[in-house]
C-alpha cells in the first residue's frame, strides 16, 4: 500500500465528517430562516408562543425536579438541591407565561448572541480555508461578517418583525456559505493529500 493510499483513507473519512458537520450547519441556518419567516408573518403571536414554550418547559422541569427530589429521598442527601431547583424553575416558568411580551427581549438577545457565535465560527472557517489556500475563503469571510452585523443588530433591536427579517437574511447567508463550503470539501481533501 502506497503512502498516498494510507493518507487518503483518513482524509476521506475527514471529508465525510466535514460534510456531515456542514450539512448540520445548513439545517441550523434553515431553522433560523424558518423562524424568521414565522416572526415576519406573525410577530406578536410568535413572541407569545415562544414565551409559552419557555414557560411550559421550565414548569415541567421544575415539577420533575420536585417529584424526583421526594422519590429519591433527596431530603436525606445533603448535596441534593432538587427541591430548590424545582421551585425556582416553576417560578421562572410562571414568570415566562405571565410576562410573555417581555420575554421577547430575552429571546432577541439569545438569537443575536447565537448569530454572532455562528458568524465567528464561519470567520474561523474562512481563516482556515485561507491558510490552506482555498479560494472561497473570501466569500465565507464576507458572509460571516454579514452574519456578524446581523447578529449585533438583532441583539440591540427590539422589533419582532425586524428580527424576523434579520433571521431570514442570516439564515440565507448561512445556507449559502455552508453550501459553498460543502462544494469545496473534495478540493480541500485533495489539497491535504498532496501536502
Amino acid at each position: 500500500m502506497s503512502k498516498a493510499e494510507i493518507i487518503k483513507r483518513p482524509v476521506e473519512q475527514i471529508g465525510k465528517d466535514v460534510r456531515k458537520s456542514a450539512w448540520s450547519a445548513v439545517i441550523e441556518s434553515l431553522a433560523i430562516l424558518v423562524l424568521g419567516i414565522l416572526f415576519i408573518a406573525w410577530p406578536d403571536t410568535m413572541v407569545k408562543v415562544v414565551a409559552y414554550i419557555v414557560g411550559a418547559f421550565f414548569i415541567a422541569k421544575g415539577a420533575f425536579q420536585i417529584i424526583n427530589y421526594f422519590i429519591e429521598k433527596g431530603q436525606n442527601d445533603f448535596f441534593n438541591n432538587g427541591l430548590l431547583v424545582g421551585v425556582v424553575s416553576i417560578l421562572i416558568g410562571i414568570t415566562a407565561l405571565v410576562m410573555g411580551d417581555d420575554i421577547a427581549n430575552v429571546f432577541r438577545v439569545i438569537i443575536g448572541i447565537f448569530l454572532i457565535y455562528e458568524s465567528l465560527v464561519r470567520v474561523n472557517t474562512a481563516i482556515k480555508l485561507n491558510s490552506a489556500g482555498i479560494p472561497i475563503w473570501r466569500y465565507v469571510l464576507i458572509l460571516a461578517i454579514i452574519m456578524l452585523v446581523l447578529g449585533i443588530f438583532v441583539t440591540f433591536n427590539d422589533v419582532a418583525t425586524v428580527i424576523g427579517w434579520m433571521m431570514v437574511v442570516a439564515g440565507l447567508v448561512g445556507i449559502v456559505g455552508d453550501v459553498l463550503f460543502i462544494g469545496q470539501v473534495n478540493y480541500i481533501a485533495d489539497k491535504i493529500i498532496k501536502e
